[in-house]
C-alpha cells in the first residue's frame, strides 16, 4: 500500500511539472511573436539558447522557466526561443534567423536574454527596441524575475 500511494505522489509531482511547462508558450518564429505582440500590445523576449549542449542553459530553464511564477509572469510578454543547437536537427529558416538575430544583438555566450519592444515604423518596418538583456542570475525564479521586471518595467 504504501509502494502505491509513493508511485501515486511521484506521478502527480511530475504532472504538474509537466503542466506548468505546457501551459507556457515558446514561439521560434519571431514574425509571428512580433506579430502577436502588435495584437496584445506586449512586449517580447529573446531567449538565446544551446537546448541540447549549454549547461547555464539549462540550468535557467529548470531553476526559472519551469516554474509557476514565470508561468504567470510571462502571460504578460511573448516568448520566442532562439535556439543554436548542435546535436538536434533544425529547420534551415529557423536557424538563419536565429544567426541574424544572434549577430544584430551581439550575443556572445549563453544564455542570453533580451528584452525588447517592436515598433512600426512609418515605411511598415518593424523596428525591435530594446529594453535591456541578462542571463542566468543566481537566487532561482524570484531572483531572475525581480532582474526581467527592471528590464521590462523601466521607462523608455
Amino acid at each position: 500500500m504504501k509502494k502505491i500511494v509513493l508511485i501515486v505522489l511521484v506521478i502527480c509531482a511530475f504532472s504538474v511539472k509537466i503542466d506548468a511547462q505546457e501551459r507556457v508558450k515558446w514561439h521560434t518564429d519571431l514574425n509571428e511573436a512580433i506579430e502577436i505582440a502588435y495584437k496584445e500590445d506586449k512586449k517580447v523576449m529573446l531567449f538565446f539558447t544551446g537546448s541540447d549542449w549549454c549547461g547555464w542553459c539549462k540550468r535557467l530553464q529548470k531553476e526559472v522557466f519551469n516554474t509557476n511564477d514565470f508561468e504567470k509572469w510571462s502571460n504578460d510578454v511573448v516568448l520566442v526561443e532562439l535556439d543554436f543547437p548542435r546535436r538536434t536537427p533544425q529547420d534551415q529558416d529557423i536557424r538563419n534567423q536565429n544567426l541574424y538575430l544572434q549577430s544584430i544583438f551581439k550575443v556572445r555566450g549563453y544564455p542570453t536574454v533580451h528584452f525588447v519592444k517592436p515598433e512600426k515604423k512609418d515605411d511598415g518596418k518593424t523596428n525591435l527596441q530594446s529594453l535591456g538583456s541578462t542571463g542566468y542570475v543566481k537566487g532561482g525564479a524570484s531572483a531572475w524575475l525581480d532582474v526581467a521586471n527592471n528590464i521590462v518595467n523601466k521607462t523608455i
